[in-house]
């Protein structure tokens, strides 16, 4: 076989030598240590929870090191292409805070190594599917898909492992002519992978590679030996072969991908060999996992777990900071260990590692999420979280933004409500939540949500709010405010500490807390609140004297 005249037969119009590329795409000018990291999701639309966690790795390990972290589309596959789908992924993206260096966006691309489209680097990977026929490394296949829906059929007969390769592979040995008289008449090809596994592939003496993961330590397994298709019938690469290019030129050092990709890694390292480059240090994550409402642990799925969804965290509000933060309790094990050392560190002072990442399953838990965001959200001060809560708002809730837009000083006291001191309240977790925990200081949304305390009836509840408004002064401090509370229950038979009623219950209606919550129900509607005389502050005397009375009157 000439294989330089087959090269030219089959890319006729691929001028360009290989080591071309090499001064277009040069090593990037950086530290020895430095790391070059990806993310290169398909236009599909849908960007979920497990993007992130990839992105913020890769993000993490790159910024970290000095490096580089980049954005690639990898739109080889039409079918799955959805329009506005990059524009989806970088503004999900930007929202929690995962800047890219270089590659693609919503203006277009920046950076000195693309396009960063797969879709544009045609040329590119034909002219190593070009270099590799000329080397005998790869061949056209013109079997159709009935014929390899015979093979497989013949092989499942036998009990021989499914693919092309030995005996299946019969384009291998096309004579030039045959290709020739094959392309002429208009038949279709692909080109495929000449393994070196294929070629000797035996079920009997199957060789192994051992490649070395950041996460997983040495990880040995069979090598390939399947002619894998480098190259689809319409000239487009498969993934295969387009990420190992795009990986080689744009220099990237490491590759955070999910543990589903483990199965293809023998298929990668081989064409790294075959092309003469080292290939990067893969980084093979565990799944996101659950517990499910039976106790089991699986996967998340996009069918059954809204969750997967990031815009299932942007549509509630979740904050970036606390959903960043939470993140990073689950990709490195001593993250939480550092977060107690240092309680009020910035993030980015975490060193991040992929030798800390779990591999054998990150279990996701939506309710240590909210845990997560209480800790976080409490140490945001009451005007940037007022600026959040407006931003989400503005997009997701209008309703909410027009009323919480009035006056912006009045939200701002309200979102700082038992929030300062040693031990502030921790009641915030993300904007849908935060406008139901609040909303009650708004007069449309306010509505008494509890009933009254058992110990108290209907009569001693207005005997109760009747006392508080003949003593009512705003302008009694906290101390002054609450001994008046303590003073009118026990003159209307409620004990003036719950421990004395808890001992003697016979003898008391109740006690001061019963007395408390009934003003508690009357000014918030609620039976739990922050600190009612805060509340009260913020509320004003008119509208809080308004409310006891509206409350008493409907008793």
């Amino acid at each position: 076989m000439d294989n330089m005249k087959l090269a030219e037969l089959l890319f006729p119009d691929i001028t360009k030598a290989p080591e071309e590329y090499d001064s277009i795409f040069p090593v990037r000018n950086l530290a020895k240590d430095a790391r070059v990291t990806r993310l290169a999701p398909s236009p599909t639309g849908f960007i979920h929870i497990g993007n992130l966690f990839s992105a913020f790795a890769d993000e993490r390990m790159a910024h970290k090191s000095g490096g580089v972290f980049y954005l690639r589309i990898e739109d080889t596959d039409d079918k799955r292409y959805v329009e506005g789908a990059v524009d989806t992924i970088v503004n999900a993206l930007d929202y929690f805070e995962i800047q890219f260096d270089e590659g693609a966006g919503i203006t277009g691309e920046s950076g000195e190594y693309g396009p960063y489209y797969q879709s544009h680097r045609a040329e590119i990977y034909q002219t190593f599917v070009k270099m590799m026929i000329q080397k005998g490394q790869a061949y056209p296949c013109f079997l159709t898909e009935e014929e390899i829906n015979e093979i497989r059929a013949k092989q499942d007969s036998i009990k021989a492992n499914p693919g092309i390769y030995g005996e299946w592979a019969v384009s291998r040995n096309l004579t030039y002519e045959e290709i020739e008289e094959n392309i002429k008449s208009g038949k279709p090809y692909v080109v495929r992978l000449k393994s070196k596994g294929a070629a000797q592939a035996d079920p009997d003496n199957i060789k192994t590679i051992t490649v070395a993961d950041a996460i997983r330590g040495d990880i040995t397994m069979p090598e390939n030996n399947m002619d894998v298709v480098i190259l689809k019938a319409t000239g487009i690469p498969t993934y295969h072969f387009a990420h190992v290019i795009d990986d080689h030129f744009m220099r990237t050092t490491h590759v955070v991908r999910g543990e589903e990709w483990l199965s293809s890694l023998p298929i990668h390292v081989e064409l790294f060999e075959t092309l003469g480059w080292d290939h990067p240090i893969y980084c093979h994550t565990a799944h996101l996992m659950k517990i499910d409402e039976e106790g089991n642990k699986r996967k998340l799925s996009k069918r059954k777990d809204p969750e997967l969804s990031l815009d299932y965290y942007r549509k509630d509000g979740y904050h970036p900071k606390a959903v960043r933060e939470y993140l990073l309790t689950i990709l490195n094990s001593n993250f939480e260990e550092w977060r107690i050392a240092n309680p009020d560190a910035d993030i980015d002072e975490f060193e991040f590692s992929p030798e800390k990442m779990s591999n054998s399953g990150a279990l996701f838990d939506l309710n240590k999420l909210k845990d997560v965001c209480k800790d976080v959200l409490v140490k945001i001060p009451a005007g940037e979280l007022y600026e959040f809560l407006a931003g989400w708002a503005k997009e997701f809730k209008p309703d909410v933004y027009s009323l919480i837009s009035k006056d912006r000083g009045y939200v701002e006291r309200i979102l700082d409500v038992g929030r300062s001191g040693n031990k502030p309240r921790k009641d915030l977790i993300y904007g849908e939540q935060i406008f139901e925990f609040i909303k009650y200081f708004f007069d449309k949304h306010f509505v008494i949500e509890d009933e009254l305390p058992a110990n108290v009836s209907a009569e001693d509840a207005k005997a109760i709010l009747q006392a508080y408004l003949d003593s009512y002064d705003h302008s009694d401090d906290q101390s002054a405010w609450f001994d008046k509370i303590r003073n009118l229950g026990t003159e209307l038979g409620f004990a003036a500490k719950p421990k004395d009623y808890k001992k003697n219950p016979d003898q008391y209606k109740g006690h001061v807390g019963d007395v408390s919550t009934v003003i508690r129900l009357a000014v918030t509607g609620r039976s739990q609140s922050p600190d009612v005389w805060e509340i009260q502050q913020i509320l004003g005397a008119d509208r809080t004297v308004q409310r006891v009375n509206a409350y008493k009157d409907k008793l």
